[in-house]
């Protein structure tokens, strides 16, 4: 088959640090190449991969210190446009940004939505384009668009031999992502220190963020053993993860998948993670860590997880979440879409959303584009925020 992807331009693929996306996009590649495909990747000129690297810019955005991200993206959906009757079927990871123009071109294609779905205008945006073809990668993901046109649900996986359990005494508990507010990290911190025991962090400080951690934990750390260690890569995460004694994961958002979760059950280390989101999904409750409803119950589960065997936990993320399991999800995923998008009546909306006139067999009436439930013909007014 062949097969387009499309990822962000934000960070490299894989990324040289933190970048949850662009990561899954390289190990989703990199599984179709493997798999006998004839991949082409869309990404930032610094990607490394083994299918041909169509490069849209020189470097990845974020650090290059790029401020409108927007231009380069729809510059490289037109460019891929231009291009689509090379492949079989486009995968964009690129959230709606290819909705319009993609829904009105020939070329089958799917965008996994890697983000959270609850923000009010993404109900009128979904509206407005009900057939987009969408992949969700956590069932939790699509609780508040459940009208979407939804193929399925794909959780992520790891390359095989990535991340492994090494030879570590544990010996902390760790914190691995992103300093934020919605991540928990003030949480883990407390939960740490009333556990007594030590507490090292492992987190990318967003320029959005910075406030937050000067404020909230900046001041914590080098106290009770707290130890912030900043971003770190693939080779140096095995370590880390294998040398704690559980990944405390306090998240106070819908989580939509939660990458870091299945990187520690690779390496063996439990999770206890709060319930929200994905995270019942992903943790196998008492067996490869714990869901628990707060604070209280993350300490009462810090106490339980010597208990948990990590042989087993190693096990259960090869059963569920290896890239090779993703990348054959993903191919029967794009088998259903291009069974789709050959179906007529689907061709119809296209020439209607395309504004084409049509007529029926005996009316002769013109054919209107569907208006979206909820949407007047005065437009999107009272159902975006103010």
């Amino acid at each position: 088959m062949r097969i387009a992807q499309i990822a962000p331009l934000t960070e490299a693929v894989p990324p040289k640090l933190y970048g949850g996306t662009e990561r899954v996009v390289s190990w989703l590649t990199e599984s179709l190449v493997n798999l006998g495909h004839e991949v082409t990747l869309f990404a930032s000129g610094d990607s490394i991969t083994a299918a041909k690297l169509e490069a849209v810019c020189p470097r990845a955005l974020r650090l290059a210190g790029v401020d409108d991200t927007h231009a380069l993206h729809i510059m490289m959906i037109e460019l891929v446009a231009r291009r689509a009757a090379e492949f079989d079927l486009i995968h964009f990871h690129l959230d709606y940004l290819p909705f319009s123009l993609f829904l009105r071109q020939r070329t089958p294609f799917v965008t996994t939505l890697h983000g959270r779905l609850d923000r009010p205008e993404y109900k009128p945006l979904f509206g407005v384009f009900p057939s987009a073809p969408v992949v969700s990668v956590s069932n939790a993901q699509r609780r508040p668009l459940p009208r979407a046109n939804w193929l399925g649900t794909v959780h992520h996986g790891l390359p095989r031999d990535l991340l492994t359990p090494q030879n570590e005494r544990p010996a902390y508990l760790a914190f691995l992502g992103r300093a934020s507010p919605e991540k928990g990290l003030d949480v883990a911190i407390a939960v740490a220190r009333r556990c007594g025991i030590p507490l090292k962090i492992a987190a990318k400080v967003d320029n959005f963020d910075s406030a937050y951690f000067n404020k909230v934990i900046r001041p914590l750390v080098g106290q009770d053993g707290v130890e912030f260690i900043g971003e770190i890569g693939d080779a140096e995460k095995s370590s880390f993860l294998s040398g704690a004694i559980g990944l405390l994961m306090p998240i106070d958002w819908p989580e939509p998948f939660g990458l870091v979760m299945i990187e520690a059950m690779a390496c063996g280390t439990p999770v206890i993670a709060f319930d929200r989101g994905s995270a019942p999904e992903i943790v196998e409750d008492g067996l490869t860590g714990f869901v628990v409803k707060d604070m209280t119950g993350a300490i009462q589960a810090v106490h339980l997880l010597p208990r948990l065997p990590r042989a087993v936990i190693r096990r259960r993320f090869e059963e569920r979440f290896v890239a090779d399991r993703m990348a054959r999800d993903y191919l029967q995923l794009y088998c259903k879409a291009m069974d789709a998008h050959s179906r007529p009546a689907l061709w119809k909306y296209r020439r209607q959303l395309s504004g084409k006139r049509g007529h029926g067999k005996r009316t002769g009436q013109k054919i209107h584009p569907p208006t979206a439930p909820g949407i007047s013909e005065g437009g999107l007014s009272g159902l975006l925020p103010s």
